[in-house]
């Protein structure tokens, strides 16, 4: 009995490493670690999939024009992504993108929702393969072998390595705002085509063959283009890329590294002209009378702040700020003060952390010196050395967060061999640690009131939130609720033109008509000064001619609805409302001009093609009836409005076949819809086909059954 007891414990520790082992050759398989990238890096955000629309959503993946139809897509590229402000977004490929959702999904938010978690977890992927060719590189420095190749073992490390950090990376909670948030999917995009360029300029000199290699160089290029075009953070990647192929590289001869370099400014020319095709307008200048050591500080501010969210991702929300809090005489100011200080000092120690890894000689240095570079880089333009919109946001970590993480593996690469299983162990732990953090984030954004009131609750109390909440009450018709929000908001920002507007408007929903005239009066004579720093602010002469239209004064609602055209050109909401005054008050020929010039100038849109159509028919010109009618059809992939309105019209002149091929047209784009059957079987019957308006109502009655 004693041999065999010793022969079963001599062979279960064999047993065990060749477990061990197959585990590991098993791990080590690329699409295994792709699939766990997916799965974790989806998994995470399933809470946001369901759900709604929130802040920038409304207008981007909802009223947007440019994405209605694949028609726009050139179109894209003569436009900033928020039209009616003065803000100097050009990202034409998030409209795109946005376009080919509304193509598959429609209205659906949940497949919007979808994309934003696959544009990310691609992201992640490629950055997985990116880190391996960066810490191969690296690692062929100090391999043991003479020709510099990286041996194997010395490869499965650095495998694993770039492994673990890009699931790091991929399930950090950091990156909610730029996933969860339909809005926030620039980043995404531009991580992914940065990314794919970069690889595909590795692949390109692997490539033997010059044809492949230099439609690889050309691909390379145009996707590096296309990150500019999703994102301005694009620019950034260009000076990573830079950095690394110059001071890194040393595959690449001088001679070579020059010419990258050229390509790059080539692609930056590129994009800088593609900049110049939208109409030239003023953008918002941030102006700044903070003193250099003030900036200093709120840069030291920021950078501890974003060292403790890549470390510590406790408490997050929208709307941060380092910035000194408004004065308040009571415990909690003094506590936000303390908590602003104790940031300046997290941010020395993270430039101290930096610095001391940078010097540090060591196997791991170069990889420490290129991930502390590569986050300062794209820690600058987000640091407050240039006034922006905020002092810090957590979705500007999704480049920066890269350098940080190649960094701690620069640190990693010098452990002892007695440390790697703690530190791997360690390492596993954070994922878990960073998925469940990620997935209560992921919640906030499921709809709008539990996002602006979980930001509230979390510290992010700007007035931006709260007019936004109040807008939702209001909504809701808890004008009470509305009005103390927004009162509250104007204490502490008096000049905040608009939540001055959305007071005006509750105060008129509750009856309150002669102190919501008189705000919405003085809003709207100062919305043109204010125009240049605050969007939308001509919501407040639009709501004061709709007040003075339902007191009968319709000659004050005309002059102010003309002055506001001529100040905000190019805003259909006025348009369509002067128009729609002109014509109850001076027929349908007064309206025409003023929405055939806007329709000519803004080809693209569909509500004025509509409303040009409507005006043509009301005067019995069918002919431009119809023409503006099918135009609009053409731009609007599921809108089915233009299509009911030309069966309609050759309803009139008695072409019912027409008019049933068109309806039929309107039911393939809104079959769910019962109104498009109603208007069908009408036609149907119209033409003598009982036994098929029978049919088209039967599928009506099965459809209200179902819901």
């Amino acid at each position: 009995m004693t041999g065999t007891g010793n022969d079963n414990a001599s062979a279960s520790p064999g047993l065990v490493n060749k477990v061990r082992q197959a585990l590991a050759i098993y791990g080590q398989r690329q699409w295994l670690r792709c699939l766990l990238l997916v799965l974790f890096g989806a998994g995470v955000h399933v809470p946001a999939l369901p759900g709604q629309l929130v802040w920038d959503d409304l207008y981007l993946a909802r009223d947007n024009p440019f994405i209605k139809s694949p028609l726009l897509i050139l179109e894209a590229f003569r436009h900033y992504l928020f039209p009616d402000s003065y803000a100097g977004h050009y990202r034409p490929v998030q409209n795109i993108s946005y376009a080919f959702d509304y193509l598959f999904w429609n209205t659906e938010t949940y497949g919007y929702h979808l994309s934003n978690v696959l544009w990310h977890v691609g992201s992640g992927i490629l950055l997985y393969f990116l880190l391996r060719e960066i810490f191969f590189s690296f690692g062929s420095r100090w391999s043991a072998e003479s020709d510099g190749a990286v041996s194997p073992s010395l490869a499965a490390r650095l495998s694993n390595t770039a492994f673990l950090f890009a699931l790091l990376w991929v399930v950090h909670p950091v990156h909610s705002a730029a996933v969860d948030y339909i809005s926030g999917r620039a980043d995404s995009l531009a991580f992914f085509f940065a990314c794919a360029g970069w690889l595909l300029f590795f692949q390109a000199r692997k490539n033997p063959r010059s044809w492949l290699r230099a439609g690889l160089y050309v691909t390379a290029a145009l996707s590096g283009l296309l990150a500019l075009c999703s994102r301005e953070s694009g620019f950034m990647w260009l000076l990573v890329f830079l950095l690394y192929t110059f001071c890194f590289d040393t595959k690449i001869l001088l001679k070579g590294k020059l010419i990258v370099l050229a390509v790059c400014l080539m692609v930056a020319a590129t994009y800088a002209g593609l900049r110049q095709l939208p109409e030239s307008r003023p953008e918002i200048v941030a102006h700044s009378t903070t003193s250099a050591a003030s900036r200093a500080v709120l840069m030291l501010r920021a950078l501890g702040d974003y060292g403790r969210l890549m470390v510590f991702p406790s408490n997050l929300h929208m709307e941060r700020s380092v910035s000194d809090p408004v004065p308040v005489g009571n415990r909690e100011g003094w506590r936000s003060s303390i908590r602003l200080e104790y940031l300046s000092l997290a941010g020395a120690a993270v430039l101290a952390a930096f610095a001391f890894g940078a010097f540090r000689k060591g196997a791991g240095r170069n990889a420490r010196i290129f991930g502390a570079s590569w986050f300062l880089l794209a820690y600058l333009p987000i640091s407050n050395l240039f006034p922006l919109n905020a002092s810090v946001a957590e979705h500007w970590l999704y480049l920066p967060s890269v350098g940080f993480l190649i960094f701690l593996a620069g640190v990693i690469f010098e452990l002892p061999a007695r440390f790697r299983r703690g530190a791997f162990a360690l390492a596993c732990l954070a994922v878990l640690a960073l998925s469940a953090r990620s997935v209560v984030r992921s919640s906030d954004w499921i709809d709008p009131e539990t996002f602006y009131q979980r930001t509230f609750l979390a510290g992010g109390s700007s007035c931006r939130v709260g007019v936004n909440l109040a807008m939702l009450y209001s909504k809701r018709g808890e004008y009470g609720q509305a009005e103390k929000i927004l009162r509250k908001v104007l204490r502490v920002y008096p000049d905040y033109p608009v939540a001055r507007n959305n007071l005006a408007d509750v105060m008129f929903r509750q009856g309150k008509t002669s102190e919501a005239e008189a705000m919405f009066d003085s809003a709207s004579r100062a919305a043109p000064e204010d125009r240049h720093e605050y969007p939308r602010t001509w919501v407040a002469a639009l709501n004061y001619a709709h007040i003075r239209h339902k007191e009968k004064d319709d000659q004050t609602a005309l002059a102010v609805m003309e002055k506001a055209r001529k100040d905000y050109p190019g805003i259909w909401d006025l348009i369509s409302f002067e128009a729609e005054l002109l014509r109850e008050n001076c027929g349908p020929a007064a309206a025409l001009p003023v929405v055939q010039d806007f329709s000519r100038a803004h080809w693209w849109h569909a509500g004025a093609s509509i409303a040009l159509g409507r005006l043509h028919s009301e005067m019995g010109d069918n002919a431009q009836a119809e023409a503006a009618f099918r135009h609009a059809s053409w731009l609007d992939v599921h809108d089915a409005e233009a299509l009911n309105l030309m069966a309609l019209l050759s309803m009139r002149q008695d072409k019912l076949e027409d008019a049933c091929k068109t309806q039929r047209r309107a039911v393939a784009r809104q079959p769910d819809q019962p109104r498009q059957y109603l208007l069908l079987s009408d036609i149907l019957s119209k033409m003598g086909r009982a036994d098929e308006a029978r049919a088209v109502l039967a599928q009506v009655s099965v459809m209200k059954a179902n819901r």
